[in-house]
């Protein structure tokens, strides 16, 4: 599968499950808050290998976390390595990690015969 291929995965399953999943939360209320200058896409774009280069990592994508955009890591299950290795905020933005289970890409459906 190539990178564009596994983004777009990323993308489309972030966005089905953004507001069907529950989003969990490991900084604290008192965690000075940075605000990035750059966009929530660069910020994701510069990340995305390193993040998905994580065991049980399965996808990233742009969400709402709390009114504000935020960062959103797929995990495949609730009890991998990586939980603890994700950071709470990238680059000013949070980051929200979410139980998503394996994510495959779909097979091309058969070409549908000419009428």
């Amino acid at each position: 599968m190539t990178a564009v291929q596994r983004a777009l995965i990323a993308l489309a399953a972030g966005a089905a499950l953004g507001t069907f999943t529950r989003c969990t939360s490991r900084g604290t209320p008192d965690e000075e808050v940075q605000v990035s200058s750059r966009k929530i896409e660069d910020v994701l774009a510069t990340h995305t290998d390193s993040l998905m280069s994580l065991p049980g990592v399965v996808g990233t994508a742009i969400g709402s976390c709390d009114g504000s955009p935020c960062i959103r890591v797929l995990v495949s299950d609730s009890i991998s390595a990586s939980r603890r290795v994700i950071p709470s905020r990238l680059e000013g933005y949070t980051v929200r990690v979410e139980l998503t289970g394996p994510i495959r890409a779909l097979e091309d459906s058969p070409k549908s015969p000419p009428k």
